[in-house]
């Protein structure tokens, strides 16, 4: 059983005596508090491409029905604003208390350009841990890894190479990489090429991905929780865009909690992920049906407010425990995508604002342009003056229960694919024709 930090409100809080020190983080008095028609009237925003330190490789050194929520209690944020905390001290509170300006921790190492090598092989400075394995996909699997000089812990992602374009898919998930130093993103570290294999060395972080701990009935899940998740997730999407680059396959699985104790999130796997280039009409034919955006099932142009559809399915999901587009079947669900049949269950929803409703409302829009950005997404009233908000907003959330069935039912259909494509296998090993592979949707 994961641990699981405190509510975000504490029932008693401890009473602070702190020296003065280093300055990393003060509560803010006020909120944006933008309304939601100056969010949505606002323009475009702006492109500004942050400075990063980079080094290259070689420089490198529903909970049950008796369960009752923690009652609100107060905290005085305008005399916390006035304390100062060092990082120690913060981590040590961070089991009763949380801001929504604390800055996540990044890498334990300083972002690397990465460039592809086939020499010295992997085997020379990492001991990749086979038997443990972290997890995987179609592109192959994630290993426990361990820097052999150093003994820092990482994490080794193994993709097949078979033929050309799984190699040069390998090389953009690595080119892609390099451009992005953000905590909440993962980071690359080392790249190598073995035989048909390309070997990623990755930041390893080891909380397991975001919807398996929502599950833990250890950890009750309020609206400010899933808050601060998504806060997270659009700054890491925020970077990216200003970055240009598209992710393209943010479903919960790419996202992942730092350890098992944290509310810090990164964004995982740019296997799939595209450099925007607005000159160029991008399309693309892949993804996961639930969390396609309509302009992807109509192999229509993408751009960046195709990640901001997904991150409507996301919170969505967080905050009720419904896959809101999620039918009996690919077909049906991807038809209902096209047709933006959705609604706000009511049962689901109970306890969750109109806050929350609206920033939802405005990201499953079928017309990208009507979609909020990144950008604007942080500007939202309901991402933003979240420590005011966690005083009162501790109503335990019905996603969790309903989050499980969704997550045992995903478990059910992976082992199903898993035995059907091995059985697939022996059928051609007996026949020695490779039409008993049948054919392979684009989705």
């Amino acid at each position: 059983m994961p641990q699981c930090t405190a509510p975000l409100v504490p029932n008693n809080p401890p009473k602070l005596t702190l020296p003065d020190s280093t300055l990393i983080q003060t509560f803010p008095k006020t909120s944006l508090g933008l309304p939601v028609a100056t969010v949505q009237s606002s323009g475009k925003s702006s492109v500004n491409t942050p400075t990063t330190k980079m080094t290259t490789s070689q420089d490198a050194t529903l909970l049950p029905p008796s369960h009752k929520p923690p009652k609100s209690m107060g905290l005085n944020v305008t005399t916390a604003t006035k304390e100062a905390f060092t990082l120690r001290q913060v981590q040590s509170l961070s089991s009763w208390l949380f801001s929504d300006d604390v800055s996540p921790q990044p890498a334990p190492f300083n972002h690397r350009f990465v460039s592809l090598k086939s020499n010295p092989p992997p085997s020379d400075t990492f001991s990749i841990h086979t038997r443990e394995v972290l997890g995987g996909g179609r592109f192959g699997k994630v290993h426990k890894c361990t820097e052999t000089k150093t003994g820092m812990r990482l994490a080794a992602k193994i993709i097949n190479t078979r033929n050309a374009r799984e190699r040069d898919m390998a090389l953009n998930e690595i080119q892609v990489m390099n451009q992005l130093s953000h905590p909440n993103i993962l980071q690359l570290y080392e790249a190598f090429e073995v035989k048909n294999q390309v070997v990623l060395i990755l930041e390893y972080v080891e909380g397991g991905e975001l919807f398996e701990r929502i599950v833990d009935e250890s950890c009750p899940l309020t609206e400010v929780d899933a808050m601060v998740f998504v806060k997270q997730i659009c700054e890491g999407v925020q970077y990216m865009h200003q970055m240009y680059v598209l992710h393209l396959d943010l479903k919960p699985e790419n996202i992942l909690l730092v350890n098992r104790s944290s509310h810090q999130v990164k964004i995982i796997d740019f296997g799939l992920a595209r450099r925007y280039k607005p000159r160029e009409k991008l399309k693309v034919s892949f993804g996961t049906p639930e969390f396609l955006a309509p302009e992807v099932v109509n192999f229509d142009f993408v751009s960046f407010p195709t990640d901001m559809w997904t991150l409507g399915v996301v919170t969505y999901m967080l905050l009720s425990g419904l896959s809101p587009f999620l039918g009996d079947d690919d077909s049906q669900t991807l038809n209902n995508v096209l047709m933006g049949n959705w609604y706000f269950d009511e049962d689901a929803f109970e306890h969750v604002s109109a806050e929350a409703r609206d920033f939802v409302s405005n990201l499953l829009i079928r017309e990208r342009s009507g979609r909020l950005s990144a950008t604007q997404c942080l500007k939202h009233p309901w991402l933003n003056n979240i420590t005011e908000k966690a005083k009162s907003t501790n109503i335990v959330l019905k996603s969790q229960a309903l989050l499980k069935k969704y997550m045992a039912r995903r478990m059910w259909k992976k082992n199903y694919i898993a035995v059907a494509a091995a059985n697939r296998f022996k059928k051609i090993g007996s026949s020695g024709s490779l039409t008993a592979l049948g054919s392979e949707t684009s989705y």
